[in-house]
């Protein structure tokens, strides 16, 4: 019988999400307090429906370090295109 030790993140009583180390949950914790923060300031601007505002805050938080070098005056990396939406099908 094998023991797994297993890192649970749990916000508001609810499980986000399950690492296998503790330096992972612990990134992943503080990512999801970033969002937490952004949140309000998000929501002061009005630009974004209510509906959103935490899927956006994740988003930003995710993306930390490109924007803390854009807001530092670095530049940005280049957008990966998306994929298309339509596939083509051989005949």
């Amino acid at each position: 019988m094998a023991v797994i030790v297993k890192y649970v993140v749990e916000r508001d009583g609810e499980e986000r999400m399950t690492f296998s180390t503790k330096a992972e949950a612990d990134a992943y914790d503080k990512m999801l307090d970033l969002a937490e923060t952004l949140e309000p300031i998000l929501a002061q601007s009005a630009l974004v429906e209510e509906e959103k505002l935490e899927e956006l805050a994740l988003y930003l938080a995710e993306r930390k370090a490109e924007l803390m070098t854009l807001l530092k005056g670095g530049k940005a990396a280049k957008p990966v295109a998306k994929a298309s939406a339509k596939t083509s099908k051989a005949a």
